[in-house]
């Protein structure tokens, strides 16, 4: 991993001595174009003034076309200098030029525009699309390990925002020819990126709230279950609120935001583009969220599997297994069935699950019993019954397994319900079992607000790198902000 960050420093060096030496090249001339007021007139009718100190430009050629007055100049030495053009009724055009280090020359601002800064772009998409395809061999690879894993998510989040603002740089990669004008251009795709979203926030706020109501009905009020409704309204309000509070501060007189070179402009400015990167950097590991745990919902084993646990959960008071539980152990046994026609091969199914204060017996022994009672072998069954959550069921599921006689590497499987997939399989993982889950089907309130936890859970578990790519994210957002204002002061 750290070779390749130092490749992409490398590359990013690399880039900026092309860009360099683009600029150095192309930008020590610059064709200036200033609409005329006439087509009939002749160049020589339109004066040239240039006020500076010294020589710092010097003017080459001046010649008319297609309506447009064309000044190219040339750089002679460092410094400012003022261009204004006038024709027999007077003055119509005036502007400023900077001559920087290397005789680089800039109009219309001091990071403005230059003959060579379309390479600006190009190699900014390009350093983009490095960082995709590095985060996507990532992802990739991580994959081929195994599905459960937080960094799966992260990746995932990673190559939506990339690839997003890709999307938002193309459309402007030949026809920005300023630094300034990237920067700008950047800034904007964020800013549509939250906006494209926004509808899909809306109308995923609007079927959790729904969810959440039909949960809370049904499961009772508490904060767990009014998850997916406050992460709702934290997305469209997160999504909404930089750009209602621009658009007030654009019709208010409280705070002068209008002049481009005050600094007003800039902290609204500051304040609307950090708020925007934040929230769509965290949509993005929304939808990576979702898009995994319905993966790893979706999928099914492999159909070579020596052990398929079924993880317990709540049973009825009579013995009986709930709805819920019953649909898990109906899936693992649909897949051993499905299994054997497929490849003639057994698996032991291992009802996992310890005895709650309020049940009358052990979950797996209830759940044994079902099995029995559904044609399942005995000597098919490896009952597990002393766990009291999914981690435990994983341990001493595998104590159990190796006390056996289970082979050294058993390929284990496990059956829970379709929500729960994702977690389940990461705490396996953690304890270093490789395992593949298979999902039962359950009501569609429970979906939405386990996508809810799942987000939570994949933010807290590798919190320091969200909050570490947050941070870089908001300084570049911050620079970006602070590139337009040396622009418009200087």
């Amino acid at each position: 991993m750290k070779r390749e960050w130092k490749l992409l420093l490398l590359i990013g060096a690399a880039f900026l001595l092309i860009a360099l030496a683009v600029l150095t090249w192309r930008g020590s001339s610059y064709t200036i174009r200033v609409d005329t007021r006439s087509r009939t007139a002749e160049a020589d009718q339109y004066r040239v003034d240039v006020q500076q100190e010294g020589e710092i430009v010097r003017l080459i050629d001046k010649r008319l076309e297609n309506g447009q007055l064309l000044l190219h100049v040339r750089s002679v030495s460092r410094g400012k200098a003022h261009i204004e053009v006038s024709d027999p009724e007077g003055p119509m055009w005036m502007d400023s030029v900077y001559v920087h280090h290397l005789g680089i020359i800039t109009v219309n601002g001091y990071l403005g525009r230059s003959s060579g800064a379309w390479i600006i772009p190009v190699l900014v998409t390009l350093y983009l699309i490095c960082l995709l395809l590095l985060v996507i061999g990532r992802y990739r690879l991580g994959m081929r390990e195994n599905l459960y894993q937080y960094r799966n998510i992260r990746n995932l989040g990673w190559i939506i925002f990339l690839a997003s603002m890709l999307v938002g740089q193309t459309p402007y990669l030949l026809s920005t020819d300023s630094l300034v004008g990237t920067v700008e251009r950047t800034m904007d795709s964020l800013s549509a990126l939250s906006l494209l979203v926004f509808p899909v926030a809306f109308v995923l706020a609007i079927l959790v709230t729904i969810s959440n109501v039909q949960l809370m009905r049904r499961e009772g009020r508490n904060w767990r279950n009014m998850l997916g409704i406050l992460l709702g309204l934290l997305v469209c309000l997160g999504t909404l609120f930089p750009h209602m509070l621009s658009d007030y501060l654009q019709r208010s007189t409280i705070i002068d935001v209008h002049r481009e070179s005050g600094i007003a402009h800039h902290v609204d400015m500051a304040v609307t583009n950090t708020m925007l990167v934040a929230v769509s950097y965290l949509e993005c590991i929304l939808w990576a969220t979702v898009i995994l745990a319905v993966k790893a919902a979706k999928r099914v084993p492999d159909p070579d599997r020596d052990y398929m646990l079924i993880l317990g959960c709540q049973i009825n008071g009579d013995g009986t297994l709930t709805p819920l539980l019953k649909g898990r152990a109906d899936r693992a046994m649909e897949f051993a069935r499905m299994q054997k026609e497929t490849t003639g091969k057994d698996v032991i199914l291992v009802p996992s699950g310890g005895q709650g204060a309020d049940e009358v017996m052990p979950e797996g022994r209830a759940i044994r019993n079902y099995l029995v009672s559904r044609g399942v072998p005995e000597e098919q069954i490896l009952v597990e019954d002393g766990s009291a959550n999914t981690e435990e069921n994983f341990r001493l599921s595998m104590e159990l397994i190796r006390r056996a006689g289970g082979t050294d590497e058993p390929r284990i499987g496990f059956s829970t319900t379709n929500y729960h997939v994702f977690r389940s399989g990461i705490l396996a993982a953690q304890q270093g079992v490789l395992a593949q889950g298979i999902g039962s089907r359950t009501r569609s309130y429970f979906w939405v607000n386990a996508f809810v936890r799942e987000f939570i859970a994949t933010v807290y578990s590798e919190a320091g790198t969200h909050l570490r790519v947050m941070a870089a994210l908001i300084l570049l957002t911050l620079a970006m902000v602070g590139v337009v204002y040396l622009s418009n002061v200087m």
